[in-house]
């Protein structure tokens, strides 16, 4: 009976996360719009917020909770599912084209990000600390590289033109979208809870630490608004949004995420080890290497297989680990 409720609270859980977070995406969008907020802003921020809710309301949850690892492993796990799965899979069904910009500014700000989490998380090795925390002086220290990816961000958006716009905003009442916007944040609060304390509860009942779920079924779980984005924009035939949808995620979870779920109480790594980190990295230097070179600037659907066989390879070693 256990096994079966940890489980109905985590699929109860992921509807509600991810019915919150299109409710509140879509609410606050329409709200920006009627007070005049360009539409490629809009898609900036607030849809790139909406697809990272999930993230965002588990770790913080998982803090609160005292889950760290779950909180540190859902960010780290929905990175590299980011990178190798989506992107892979987006590849597989249409050749990705990136532009120069985005090899040369966005995807060393994500190889940034990581390695800001390798450094933060070694402790032991780089300060002689008796163990690996996220710290709260870290978690602020990521919230002002957020802060900075967003002076970034809206830099572009001044310089961009509306046909740049990758943004699809819904007209609606003003109480509409007020209505939208509250039915989201109460069912990503309600999901996130009843979704920590099913996986919680699952990985006591599978005998696994709480970062191998986190780093795998949690990471996976909050990542599928990320995967639907992109598979729907590879079947429009415009494959390319799936690149600034992984970036934007990436930079996201890690500066904004993990920084917010620092910066209130301190993260132990636990499960978490330089193993995962070393994938976190290595998977964003991948995603550069096939992007610039090979085929240039193109990641073919053959280097999206190669992708996806290196998430199934991780994920087969976390699992016989």
């Amino acid at each position: 009976m256990s096994l079966f409720l940890d489980l109905l609270f985590l699929l109860g859980g992921l509807a509600l996360i991810l019915f919150g977070a299109n409710y509140l995406t879509d609410g606050a969008s329409s709200l920006a719009k009627r007070f005049g907020i360009s539409d490629l802003v809009i898609g900036l921020t607030i849809v790139a917020f909406g697809t990272s809710a999930p993230e965002l309301v588990i770790s913080v949850i998982s803090a609160i909770d005292g889950s760290a690892e779950l909180a540190i492993g859902n960010v780290v796990g929905s990175n590299i599912f980011n990178v190798l799965m989506i992107v892979g899979c987006t590849a597989l069904v249409m050749p990705i084209r990136v532009e120069k910009s985005i090899m040369t500014n966005e995807i060393p700000l994500v190889l940034l990000s990581a390695l800001c989490l390798f450094f933060m998380g070694n402790d032991t090795f780089f300060d002689g600390a008796t163990a690996n925390v996220i710290s709260r002086i870290d978690g602020f220290v990521l919230m002002l590289f957020f802060l900075i990816f967003m002076r970034y961000t809206f830099s572009i958006a001044k310089n961009a033109s509306e046909e740049d716009t990758q943004a699809s905003v819904k007209s609606m009442p003003l109480w509409k979208s007020i209505l939208f916007i509250l039915l989201g944040l109460a069912a990503l609060i309600f999901g996130g809870q009843l979704f920590v304390d099913g996986a919680s509860g699952l990985a006591r009942l599978m005998g696994v630490s709480e970062s191998v779920i986190g780093l795998t079924l949690v990471a996976g779980g909050t990542s599928l608004p990320e995967l639907a984005t992109s598979i729907t924009a590879a079947l429009k035939h415009n494959p390319g949004i799936a690149i600034g949808n992984v970036i934007g995620s990436n930079l996201f979870n890690i500066f904004f995420v993990l920084g917010c779920s620092a910066s209130i109480t301190a993260l132990p790594m636990g499960g978490i080890g330089n193993f995962d980190l070393a994938v976190l990295i290595g998977s964003t230097i991948l995603f550069w290497l096939v992007g610039w070179f090979f085929k240039q600037r193109t990641i073919t659907r053959m280097e999206g297989a190669l992708m996806m066989l290196c998430y199934i390879a991780y994920t087969t070693i976390l699992i016989m680990k």
